[in-house]
């Protein structure tokens, strides 16, 4: 009665969530109030459980990483990018598009796709106000990039992290069996993008021709704060590349970085907190603990069983049924929580099949970190845009989000079932 009692309370604020009937802080905060009240978790499980409870390594990553894009934001560094980007694609909206999705993809690769979006947004959000043109499509088209992009490396989604901590695998692993794949996805999103988002894009001569007459350079009205929080945010990517190294999580070293910039630039709290999305950050940690909820009564675990029993030693379908299975099922929960889950069962299946089955650690990862574009809420970088989205006065609704990502989804993960075929089961 339990479990089916955190499942029905899970499907209700999971709707309210859908249908925007309440705000989706307080369906998500309701949520969690509900798994505490039938005790399907505690405040052991929520506040302290790595595997059921808040996930604090992502919620202070945010929360430094936003500071950090605060004190930027008073060095008029967005703007500068802004009339950059705009001028390179010529004033029109799709190839304005089309660069900031490769740029977007290509840095969530190189850094993680949060860390991306927090500092690609503002960027969009000026462009489109000098072209003229609504932000949404682009919002959404970069978000996507997002996740597909950071699906390359071991840092560029927060899954692969876990992952590659059970798997024991490399940070050249993901580059190796996963770059391949994701460079012709993106090269699919940008297609994809031309008729799903940019079909009603308009171009404006007048607007493109004084876009092109802007000086970029003059933008800047603070350059000696810029080269001091450039040099900080340096430090903070080289922190999350050299994270096997020197074994600081990546979220203390956000939180380092935050606590410097901050330093640095003698501002006052006003300034450097205005970009920090506290719903954003409240929502995501009610949505950890009715996920949790469901981990505690062990009702994701038995799914996971489930399939883990239905395949047997038979790879290739275990492969397939990871792959999409995953990405139904990230696009439902977070994917965070969902790959904490399911490490053990794969570890058990890779354990007993020897190389072969070794493909398994990459459907599962292609599946988690693709399907989180399925819905507004399968991803954490999916939140962060839509919060800002919110206080930019350009609010992005769950179905207008999940309309645009099911279809990505689909295209980009059932692309992925031949690759996994041809390189691991042939």
């Amino acid at each position: 009665m339990q479990a089916w009692s955190a499942v029905a309370v899970f499907v209700a604020a999971y709707l309210l969530i859908a249908s925007e009937r309440i705000h989706r802080v307080a369906a998500a905060l309701g949520g969690a109030a509900a798994m505490v009240v039938i005790g399907a978790t505690d405040s052991d499980a929520a506040f302290f459980s790595p595997e059921s409870g808040v996930d604090w390594n992502v919620i202070f990553l945010l929360l430094g990483m936003m500071i950090i894009v605060g004190v930027l934001r008073q060095t008029g560094l967005f703007e500068f990018l802004a009339i950059w980007a705009a001028k390179r694609g010529k004033g029109h909206p799709f190839r304005v598009m089309t660069l900031l999705v490769l740029i977007t993809a290509v840095a969530s690769a190189a850094l993680d796709n949060v860390t991306t979006v927090l500092l690609v947004a503002p960027v969009t959000l000026l462009v489109c106000e000098r072209l003229g043109v609504p932000p949404v499509p682009f919002l959404v088209a970069e978000v996507m990039a997002s996740n597909i992009g950071g699906t390359a490396t071991l840092i560029g989604d927060p899954p692969n992290i876990i992952i590659s901590s059970r798997a024991h695998l490399t940070f050249n692993d993901f580059i190796v069996h996963l770059a391949p794949i994701v460079v012709l996805l993106t090269a699919v999103l940008v297609v994809l993008c031309r008729f799903l988002l940019a079909r009603d894009l308009t171009y404006d001569p007048e607007r493109a021709r004084l876009v092109m007459a802007l000086e970029e350079r003059e933008a800047i009205h603070d350059p000696q704060l810029l080269r001091r929080a450039l040099a900080v945010l340096a430090l903070v990517f080289a922190g999350f590349v050299l994270h096997s190294v020197i074994h600081i999580e990546p979220a203390l070293v956000a939180l380092l970085g935050a606590g410097l910039a901050v330093l640095v630039s003698r501002m006052g709290p006003q300034h450097y907190l205005a970009e920090v999305e506290w719903e954003t950050l409240v929502f995501f940690m009610g949505l950890f603990v009715m996920v949790g909820g469901l981990v505690e009564v062990g009702v994701i675990e038995q799914l996971g069983q489930a399939v883990v029993d239905g395949v047997g030693d038979r790879f290739l379908l275990a492969a397939t049924v990871l792959l999409f299975g995953s990405a139904v099922l990230s696009g439902i929960v977070d994917n965070i929580p969902f790959v904490t889950t399911m490490t053990p069962l794969v570890a058990d299946l890779v354990d007993a099949g020897g190389a072969q089955a070794h493909g398994l650690w990459w459907a599962l990862a292609l599946g988690a970190d693709l399907g989180g574009n399925a819905t507004a809420v399968g991803a954490s970088a999916n939140v962060v845009v839509l919060g800002i989205a919110r206080r930019s006065g350009h609010p992005i609704s769950f179905w207008e989000f999940t309309r645009y990502g099911i279809v990505v989804t689909a295209v980009t993960v059932t692309l992925c079932w031949p690759y996994l075929w041809l390189r691991y089961f042939l």
